[in-house]
């Protein structure tokens, strides 16, 4: 029980920012309908219970099966097995996503099936797939991280030149889809649980991020390389109509739980059958064990369909109403501060954003403080929703003038810090865009584009998630460097004094 009431008072402090700048909003400058109201409120009820109960659940059930398979896979000695696993385990993860669907499908609608769903989807979940396997592989051959996140931004960089302003924005934006919620804990403990095996501790430590990262950039290839294949001019499309005004609460809500728990069922699927798959030839769990990571399978279950039905239900309609009521106004000083402060809030309610934290700080042996991190990451996606709205409002600033620079610093910073900081970086990029930004924070910049006269809902709404992805990989290698330094200054003058101690014995 205090455990979870420990998770409670961290989800009640992540979502109730939220609450209150809507709320605020509501009675000040940009009041939102009745029935829009209520929906939020209920929805942000639910989010509350479902986050609490989906990260107590992540705890007794993925993290166990991700450390088992690592260690059943490592233990193997066979670069075969290793392969297998990891491009299938990559592959059905990804296919199985909610919110690389959700993405798919919007990009088909908007697009009039120029970029049909199904091959995006199978185009991100081959390069997951084939991603996570390098990144597997590098953990076992101990190649630098720094040296694999030259190379796929490079070859991200060589193919974006090829590619259209559309597809380079939709293709940061799979990277982040694919990350979800249920995705990363089972990637990061499968990492962990590699590492695990290693016999230096301070490898082992550094090796347990980056799997992710590197994955997510299977996901940016993936449609880079199809929208090479495919002909056709500029993708166009509009903010769809919202239907809360003429729905009852009942309607809003019922009419997705079927759909939403389908699809999370569907999303861990695939995780299910390794566990059974691997229980049967590899673990041999005790009974009592099976039964515990059982409960959490079903804990992290109900948890996220409870989570997405108060996300869907009462958040994506909110962000797109306040996107268009604020851009409407002559000042757009409000809009930009509201897209600050949103990017600060709702970065803490991703569900992926604290299993990240909550690992960093556990296996650093709490060196790292959990709650550093989040103060990085969440000025990171403040400032990332920030550099949106002002692209959306500035016709002059492209979706390119944001990322060649930004990956680029990224990439050249990961030559100063410590590895740790590098892989924890990059997973941080992919945690931070997860399902609370793509519907509150995307709806929201969508909302503005629709505004402005000179805006593109498809280029400025769609590239929202590829600077969300961005900004957080700067912000946790600027926290390396800052933790670097300390450490450099503080082992000074111990080792001064030791050299003194020294001195005066001879």
């Amino acid at each position: 029980m205090s455990e979870l009431t420990d998770k409670l008072k961290e989800v009640l402090t992540a979502v109730l920012p939220i609450t209150f700048i809507v709320l605020i909003l509501h009675f000040t400058v940009s009041p939102l309908d009745s029935t829009m109201l209520y929906a939020f409120l209920i929805g942000s009820v639910l989010v509350i219970i479902g986050l609490t109960v989906f990260l107590f659940g992540i705890n007794q059930g993925l993290e166990p099966i991700g450390h088992g398979v690592g260690n059943a896979i490592t233990r193997s000695n066979s670069y075969a097995v290793i392969l297998t696993v990891s491009l299938i385990l990559g592959y059905f993860i990804s296919y199985a996503e909610p919110d690389l669907h959700i993405l798919a499908k919007q990009v088909d609608s908007v697009t009039s099936g120029q970029f049909d769903n199904i091959l995006m989807v199978v185009a991100v979940s081959i390069g997951i797939g084939v991603m996570m396997t390098l990144g597997m592989l590098r953990i076992l051959k101990d190649v630098r991280l720094k040296f694999v996140f030259t190379g796929a931004y490079g070859l991200i960089f060589v193919l974006s030149l090829f590619s259209s302003p559309d597809f380079l924005a939709i293709s940061f934006d799979a990277s982040g889809a694919t990350t979800g919620a249920i995705t990363v804990p089972f990637m990061l403990s499968l990492a962990a649980g590699i590492s695990a095996m290693k016999k230096d501790s301070k490898l082992s430590e550094a090796d347990s991020f980056g799997l992710v990262g590197i994955s997510s950039t299977g996901a940016i290839l993936g449609v880079l390389i199809a929208g090479l294949f495919l002909k056709g001019g500029k993708l166009t499309g509009a903010l769809p109509e919202t239907d809360l005004y003429n729905t009852s609460l009942l309607e809003t809500y019922g009419s997705k739980l079927f759909h939403i728990a389908w699809e999370s069922f569907l999303t861990l699927l695939p995780i299910i059958i390794v566990f059974i798959l691997f229980q049967v030839f590899f673990f041999k769990y005790k009974r009592s064990k099976v039964i515990n990571i059982v409960r959490g399978i079903i804990l992290t279950y109900i948890g996220l369909v409870i989570f997405l039905l108060g996300v869907n239900g009462g958040f994506m309609a909110v962000g797109a109403q306040l996107g268009v009521q604020l851009a409407s106004m002559e000042s757009k000083f409000p809009v930009l501060l509201v897209a600050l402060l949103l990017g600060l809030t709702t970065v803490l309610a991703e569900p992926a954003v604290h299993v990240l934290t909550s690992q960093v700080e556990d296996i650093t042996g709490g060196s790292v403080k959990r709650n550093l991190v989040l103060i990085f990451l969440s000025v990171a996606v403040g400032l990332s929703i920030f550099m949106s709205a002002l692209r959306t409002l500035i016709p002059g600033i492209q979706l390119w003038m944001y990322l060649l620079p930004g990956f680029g610093l990224s990439v050249l910073l990961a030559f100063f810090v410590p590895d740790l900081f590098v892989g924890m970086a990059f997973d941080a990029g992919g945690v931070a865009s997860g399902p609370m930004t793509a519907t509150f924070s995307l709806a929201f910049v969508q909302g503005v584009a629709a505004q402005v006269p000179t805006a593109d809902v498809v280029a400025d709404g769609f590239g929202m998630i590829a600077i969300v992805a961005m900004m957080p990989i700067i912000a946790i290698e600027l926290l390396g460097a800052i933790y670097q330094a300390k450490s450099r200054k503080a082992s000074g003058p111990a080792i001064s004094k030791e050299r003194s101690k020294g001195g005066r014995h001879g």
